[in-house]
C-alpha cells in the first residue's frame, strides 16, 4: 500500500537535522528507484527491470522500518497503527512476494509498482527534507496532496496483482500461506480506504491553510 502524510514536528534542532537527512537519503534512494525502473523499461522492457533495481528497492524499502520507529518513539507524530500498516504491507511485497518468487517481477505489475511507489516516495520524502529546511516550494505541496488521486490505485492495483499471482506457487510450498495471501488481499479493501481517506483528509487540511495563509498576504 502506498505511505500516507506524517506530521513531522521535531521538538530539537537534533531532531530536525536527523530527519532532514533520514528524509534527504531517503529521497535519493527512491530516485535510483525509479531512474533504475525508467532506464531498463525504456531499453529492455519490464522482464528485465528486477534484475537491475530488485535488490537495491528491497534495502531501500527496508530502510522504511525507522520510521515505524520513529512513530513509536514519538520522533514524529504519525499514527503508529496506520505506519505500521503501510510498511508490512511493503515488506510482504518486496520480501514475502518477489524476493520468494522473484520470476513473479517479469511481470508489468512489479514494474507499474515501482514507478507507483517511487514517485510517491521521490516526493514524500522531498516534501519533508525541505519543510523542514524552511525552503518548501509550492509545486512539492501541491505534488505531494495531489499526485496520489493516481499513484495510489496504480501501486495498490499493482500490489493485489503480484500478491494474487503468488497464491498459485505459495500453495506448492504451503497451503496455509495460500489462504493467508488471500486473507491479506480481503484486508487491502479496507486498508486502501483507510489510506486513501487519511490522505484526502491531510490534503483537505493542507490545501485549506493554503488558502487562509494566502487570503492573509493578499490584505
Amino acid at each position: 500500500m502506498a505511505a500516507s502524510s506524517k506530521s513531522q514536528r521535531p521538538a530539537s534542532p537534533l531532531n530536525t537535522g536527523y530527519l532532514v537527512l533520514y528524509n534527504f537519503v531517503s529521497a535519493i534512494a527512491w530516485s535510483v528507484v525509479l531512474g533504475r525502473t525508467l532506464v531498463m523499461l525504456s531499453s529492455f522492457g519490464h522482464p528485465y527491470v528486477y534484475n537491475a533495481v530488485g535488490n537495491w528497492t528491497k534495502w531501500t524499502q527496508t530502510l522504511a522500518a525507522m520510521e515505524v520507529l520513529h512513530s513509536l518513539l514519538g520522533v514524529v507524530r504519525a499514527p503508529l497503527f496506520t505506519t505500521l500498516m503501510q510498511v508490512s504491507s511493503r515488506f510482504l511485497l518486496v520480501w514475502g512476494v518477489v524476493h520468494s518468487y522473484p520470476y513473479l517481477a517479469s511481470s508489468p505489475f512489479y514494474s507499474s509498482m515501482l514507478i507507483a511507489w517511487s514517485v510517491t516516495e521521490v516526493i514524500r520524502y522531498s516534501y519533508f527534507a525541505l519543510s523542514l529546511s524552511g525552503s518548501l516550494p509550492s509545486i512539492l505541496t501541491w505534488l505531494r496532496y495531489n499526485t496520489f488521486f493516481v499513484l495510489y490505485p496504480v501501486g495498490i492495483l499493482s500490489e493485489c496483482a503480484l500478491i494474487f499471482k503468488a497464491t498459485t506457487p505459495s500453495a506448492r510450498r504451503n497451503p496455509v500461506a495460500m489462504y493467508t495471501l488471500y486473507a491479506i488481499l480481503v484486508v487491502y479493501v479496507p486498508g486502501a480506504y483507510i489510506l486513501y481517506t487519511h490522505m484526502m483528509a491531510q490534503r483537505q487540511k493542507v490545501m485549506r491553510n493554503d488558502k487562509a495563509n494566502d487570503a492573509i498576504a493578499s490584505r
